[in-house]
């Protein structure tokens, strides 16, 4: 049992929501805890009657404890090899292991029942994102676990968490190899090839959650001018390319972005005359750009509210932004549109978009309804989980 010292007690009726299997214990469902706990600390949480409810990392914050085992008020040694093997055979299940695709996401937080955790695969290399204290002090024991999965041959572990870690844990978190070396950086997706910038790149050096998208536009790309707006690494646009557009205009306001993005067009499409990149500001570029040039126009900007408190303005952005693409988008053409704030709600995106829609006048179709790949699950009793939400737009 956990001693005295890392017990968490609630208050009356606060334990509903972890009956549920919820992993989070807010601070105010909270009605003592020692004085003396860390950032960090494992933890056994109680309900008001004194029965035990899960055992999880405590943090300073709105979430107190991530619960990563209910029913017990201890975490085992091997949770984090037992964690890993299953969310690996799930990947292998799911057909993601192939000689045509070696990156994917292994551990999507409490998707896979690892709250706090992300871990990305580029081939032989895994880059871990902690995003509470507790994996933040378990990441060596999590880099032993990840080389020890006897199928996975992983030989290097990346960890890159400066930027992810509560600023308030003062944990002072450094970029590293915890395991090997950084001995190249190209892996395979569906057949094509990514230069992947895990050291200086955003989250883990490429958006593995847009695979399934991707690959759909690709379908859509045969003979079509495609305008990728946002297109950090050119992913959207190398599948462009491959789908068999006639032209490919890559735009991002980071210059390294679009160099990323020409690399990698060249790794694929060496000499080929069909692809541009502009590091400009999108809104601006959109602005503008004549109207009637593309008749296929990606939108995958950065999340526009990461909080609550920003929903009211992340709204009017993606207003603005979706309304000026059907204003200039070719009379039949094809927009795919996105949102990855988790904030905003596939209800509240999708108004977004539709009044944006009706504004301009055009008369505007669904196609698809978009969301984020099987290897990035949502917890059942952890709805949060679900952040990626697009559409695909005919356009009349």
């Amino acid at each position: 049992m956990t001693d005295e010292k890392g017990i968490i007690r609630l208050r009356p009726g606060k334990e509903e929501s972890l009956l549920r299997r919820h992993p989070w214990v807010f601070s105010g469902a909270i009605a003592s805890l020692p004085s003396d706990l860390e950032e960090g600390d494992t933890v056994a949480v109680y309900d008001s009657r004194g029965n035990v409810l899960g055992a999880g990392h405590f943090q300073i914050g709105s979430i107190a404890v991530r619960i990563l085992e209910f029913g017990t008020d201890t975490l085992d040694d091997d949770i984090y090899f037992r964690r890993l093997s299953s969310a690996w055979s799930l990947r292998e299940a799911l057909g993601l292991i192939r000689a045509d695709n070696n990156c994917f996401r292994l551990v999507h937080g409490e998707g896979d029942f690892l709250p706090g955790l992300v871990v990305d695969i580029y081939g032989d290399t895994a880059v871990m994102q902690a995003h509470s204290p507790g994996m933040h002090f378990a990441r060596r024991a999590i880099a032993d676990a990840l080389t020890r999965l006897p199928d996975a041959r992983i030989r290097n572990v990346y960890y890159k968490s400066e930027t992810t870690l509560p600023f308030k844990a003062r944990l002072d978190p450094q970029n590293e190899y915890l395991v090997g070396s950084f001995d190249g950086a190209v892996a395979i997706e569906n057949g094509l090839q990514f230069n992947i910038d895990w050291l200086k790149g955003q989250k883990t050096g490429f958006f593995v959650d847009q695979r399934e998208n991707r690959r759909l536009l690709e379908s859509f790309s045969a003979g079509r001018r495609v305008l990728n707006m946002f297109c950090y690494t050119g992913g959207f646009s190398v599948y462009a390319m491959r789908g068999g557009a006639l032209q490919v205009d890559s735009v991002d306001s980071s210059a390294k972005a679009v160099a990323l993005t020409d690399a990698n067009i060249s790794l694929n499409f060496p000499d080929d005359g069909r692809h541009r990149t502009f590091a400009e500001d999108a809104f601006k570029f959109l602005a503008d750009m004549p109207a009637d040039l593309y008749d296929l126009i990606i939108l995958d900007p950065p999340a526009f509210a990461k909080h609550r408190s920003a929903i009211k303005n992340g709204l009017i952005g993606y207003r603005k932004l979706n309304a000026k693409a059907f204003e200039k988008i070719k009379s039949g053409g094809i927009l795919f549109t996105f949102s990855c704030s988790q904030a905003i709600t596939r209800d509240m995106f999708r108004m977004a978009v539709f009044t944006a829609a009706a504004r301009s006048g055009r008369r505007v179709r669904i196609l698809h309804q978009l969301s984020q790949p099987a290897d990035h699950p949502v917890d059942f009793s952890h709805p949060e989980g679900e952040y990626l939400k697009g559409l695909v737009l005919e356009v009349e």
